[in-house]
C-alpha cells in the first residue's frame, strides 16, 4: 500500500490521479490533498477518500508535504508556485511524481542537486515514455531523445496565418484536455520547449541530442534512440491515467490504468519535422536551457504574463513568443542561484513582459 499526497487535486492531473486511486483502493491510500482555491471541491474529495490532511494554496501545500507521512507526492500544481512544494517533497525524502514541469525548469540545479537518484518520477506523457523506453539500455548507450508533439490546433499553419487566431481556437487542442495555460502553451509549442529543458534535467542528455518531431496522432509519446541504431518507442492511446498510475507506483505497472491500442483496426501513424519558423518556441527554449541559471525562470515567467495578455485580448497569438524572446534577450543573469535570486528574476521578467505588452 502506497501512501499518496496529491497537490493540485482539483485540477486535471489531480482528478485523474484520484480516478486511478479510486479503482485501486487495495494499492493506494490518499493521505493528503491540496488545491489552489476550490475549497468545496477539495472538501468533497477529502470526504470521499477519508483524508484528514488538506491544504489550500501553494504555501500550505508545502507545509502539508513536510507534515504528512507519505511514500509519494504527486505535484500537479500549475505554474512556478509549485517549486516550493517540489523542494519540500525532495527534502522530506518522498518520491516525487512530477507533473509540475515549471518547478523543475525554474528550480533547475536547485532541484536536481537536492534529488536523490530515482527520486523524481516524471508524469508528463513524453517524459514517462522516455523513462520507460530508457530501461531498454544503459544511460551511456543513449544517443538521442526524441520528444513527440501533436502540433497543437495550428499544425500546418504558417506564421502569418497565426496573427488573427482567437483564444477559443488556441484552446481547441485536437488531442488533450488540459487547463488554459498548458493548452495555450501547447498551441504555441512553448510547452514542448519547456519539455525539452525538462528532458535535459531529468535524463542528463545534452540539448544537441534532444529532438522534437510532430506526431499528430499522439500515440507514440516519445522515443529513445540508442547507439546501436535501435529506437525504442512507448505507444498507447492519449490517456494521462497511464503515466499518472505509473508514477504513483514506479517502476511497477498498474493493471487497467489506461486504455489499450486496438491492433485489429487499420490505422496510420505519421511523423513530421517541426516548423521552427512558425513555432520558434522550441529553439528559444533550447537557447534558454543552455544558458541555464535564471534564464529558464525568466522564460517561464514572461510566458505566463504573455499568455494572460493573449487571453485578455491585449496581445496577438504570435506576440506570446515574441514577448518571451524580447524579455530573455534583455535579461542579465545574476551570480549564484538561490530561491531569492530566482524570485527576483521572475518578478523582473513579469514586469518586463508587462511593459512590452503595454507598449504594443
Amino acid at each position: 500500500m502506497r501512501r499518496i499526497v496529491i497537490l493540485g487535486s482539483t485540477g486535471s492531473i489531480g482528478t485523474q490521479a484520484l480516478d486511478v486511486i479510486r479503482s485501486r483502493r487495495d494499492r493506494f491510500e490518499v493521505v493528503g490533498l491540496a488545491a489552489g482555491t476550490n475549497r468545496a471541491a477539495l472538501q468533497a474529495q477529502a470526504d470521499e477518500f477519508g483524508v484528514e490532511h488538506t491544504a489550500l494554496g501553494a504555501a500550505d501545500a508545502e507545509q502539508l508535504v513536510r507534515d504528512v507521512e507519505a511514500d509519494v507526492v504527486l505535484n500537479g500544481i500549475t505554474g512556478s508556485v509549485g517549486l516550493g512544494p517540489t523542494l519540500a517533497a525532495l527534502g522530506a525524502g518522498r518520491t516525487l511524481a512530477l507533473a509540475n514541469k515549471e518547478s523543475l525548469i525554474v528550480g533547475g540545479d536547485l532541484v536536481t542537486a537536492l534529488a536523490q537518484p530515482g527520486q523524481i518520477v516524471p508524469v508528463d506523457s513524453e517524459h514517462s515514455a522516455i523513462a520507460q523506453a530508457a530501461r531498454a539500455g544503459t544511460h551511456d548507450e543513449i544517443r538521442r531523445l526524441v520528444l513527440t508533439a501533436s502540433g497543437g490546433p495550428f499544425r500546418g499553419r504558417d506564421r502569418a496565418s497565426l496573427q488573427d487566431v482567437t483564444p477559443a481556437q488556441a484552446l481547441a487542442h485536437p488531442t488533450w484536455r488540459m487547463g488554459r495555460v498548458v493548452t495555450t502553451n501547447s498551441a504555441t509549442l512553448v510547452n514542448k520547449g519547456l519539455e525539452v529543458i525538462e528532458a535535459h534535467l531529468l535524463f542528463d542528455v545534452p540539448y544537441d541530442r534532444i529532438d522534437v518531431v510532430v506526431h499528430p496522432q499522439s500515440i507514440v509519446h516519445s522515443m529513445v534512440e540508442f547507439g546501436d541504431g535501435s529506437t525504442i518507442a512507448q505507444a498507447s492511446p492519449p490517456d494521462m491515467r497511464l503515466p499518472i498510475a505509473l508514477s504513483l507506483d514506479w517502476p511497477h505497472r498498474v493493471s487497467g490504468a489506461g486504455r489499450t491500442l486496438d491492433w485489429s483496426a487499420a490505422s496510420a501513424w505519421t511523423f513530421e519535422p517541426l516548423d521552427a519558423g512558425a513555432f520558434p518556441a522550441v529553439a528559444l527554449a533550447k537557447q534558454v536551457g543552455q544558458a541555464g541559471g535564471t534564464y529558464p525562470a525568466v522564460f517561464n515567467a514572461a510566458n505566463e504574463q504573455a499568455v494572460e495578455a493573449f487571453h485578455g485580448g491585449r496581445l496577438p497569438f504570435p506576440g506570446i513568443v515574441e514577448v518571451i524572446d524580447e524579455v530573455v534577450q534583455a535579461h542579465e543573469a545574476p551570480g549564484e542561484l538561490s530561491l531569492e535570486v530566482l524570485a527576483a528574476a521572475e518578478q523582473w521578467a513579469r514586469d518586463a513582459a508587462d511593459r512590452l505588452i503595454a507598449a504594443r
